[in-house]
């Protein structure tokens, strides 16, 4: 997910300024990191006996949602985030997770929320997946005290997925294919009104293929203008990309296995528009899920597999801030770690989540069902 804002700055200024702030950021990730990779998984816990030094561990926040599994997920910054969900819920904390506010649209208890995209602590667009009119769109300017439902899928053959924006103004949605290729739609007003792109510049679907709605990151942008769209469903697993928001694309098979409707691509992060990593696997449970993981360095042209990919299924994938090689994959079975970008991944948590989100001040959180929205502590 991205997000944008005014930071208020303190300290250094000018072109020293930001050279310390990037050092110190840089050199605490690499440290966390480093503890993760070190320390067992059954130890990423708080430390027991005093003067031992605590590692980055995941801290479940009660939600006081139990009934609900939050797959939309939107980091603002260590202190804020957005979660949305199942029975139309959407929650919102500004204090860490110490305490979450409902901020539920009204009347939206039989929608399913899967993605969220938030701008701040006050602005936001969520969106409701399912065929016809349960895709919805919602935004909110005042931290979810009022929504205004800003599309409602008029066609029954539709199917809406994920969100992105590329910033406050521009953003895209995505449906599962309409005649033979995916549907686009676009925003340039922060998502107040959307309009359907022409699909001339889409490629064609292949029988069967389809997004996942499973943490909101089966559409994700980097800059400008890059946007890539994650596949599953059919013969291959492919990746879609677009240099121009959406207007054409182009279309690469990944390494990720297919062949089945429970395989494919579920997840992707870019760090730029060049280093990018696919992750998903079969999300049929109990089944085994090899080589569900896969990087690129050339803008999506070209995957490779990992060498040492996570042991099950994953769901969601987020590069670690400040960082060129670290990110973090999760899924129902546990979360893994990378430091050499995609390379290799190894397992440091087993709770259950469905998607991740870091923030550039160093918030990492996850979420997943039984209410359960955990952040990145140390």
């Amino acid at each position: 997910m991205r997000r944008w804002g005014n930071t208020r700055r303190t300290g250094p200024t000018g072109r020293e300024g930001r050279r310390l702030r990037r050092v110190t950021v840089a050199v605490a990730c690499a440290a966390a990191c480093a503890a993760l990779t070190a320390v067992p998984a059954q130890a990423h816990g708080p430390q027991g006996a005093e003067g031992e030094q605590r590692v980055p561990h995941w801290v479940v926040k009660d939600t006081g949602a139990p009934d609900v599994r939050f797959r939309g997920l939107a980091a603002v910054s260590r202190d804020t985030a957005w979660v949305a969900g199942t029975l139309g819920t959407v929650l919102r904390t500004t204090d860490g997770g110490r305490t979450w506010r409902d901020v539920s649209p009204p009347g939206a208890g039989e929608l399913q929320f899967r993605d969220v995209e938030a701008f701040d602590a006050r602005r936001a667009v969520v969106l409701a997946i399912g065929e016809g009119e349960d895709s919805r769109v919602y935004r909110t300017d005042d931290g979810g005290t009022t929504w205004t439902e800003t599309f409602r899928n008029p066609d029954a053959r539709a199917f809406y997925d994920c969100l992105t924006f590329f910033d406050p103004r521009h953003g895209l949605a995505m449906s599962d294919p309409v005649d033979g290729k995916f549907r686009i739609l676009s925003t340039r007003d922060g998502g107040r009104s959307w309009t359907v792109l022409p699909d001339t510049g889409m490629p064609p679907a292949l029988e069967g293929e389809a997004g996942f709605a499973a943490s909101g990151q089966c559409l994700v942008s980097s800059g400008p203008r890059d946007v890539w769209l994650a596949t599953g469903g059919a013969a291959r697993a492919r990746v879609l990309h677009s240099a121009d928001r959406g207007r054409t694309w182009t279309v690469t098979a990944t390494t990720i296995p297919a062949g089945d409707p429970a395989r494919g691509v579920f997840a992707l992060a870019f760090r730029d528009r060049h280093h990018g990593l696919a992750v998903g696997g079969d999300f049929t449970p109990g089944l085994p899920s090899p080589d569900a993981a896969a990087r690129t360095t050339d803008g999506g042209r070209t995957w490779r597999p990992a060498a040492g990919a996570p042991p099950a299924y994953r769901s969601g994938v987020a590069w670690l801030p400040h960082t060129r090689t670290a990110a973090l994959a999760v899924g129902p079975t546990g979360t893994d770690l990378t430091t050499d970008g995609g390379r290799t991944w190894r397992t440091v948590d087993s709770g259950s989540y469905d998607t991740v989100d870091c923030t550039p001040d160093r918030g990492c959180w996850a979420a997943g069902e039984k209410g359960r929205v955990a952040r990145l502590e140390q």
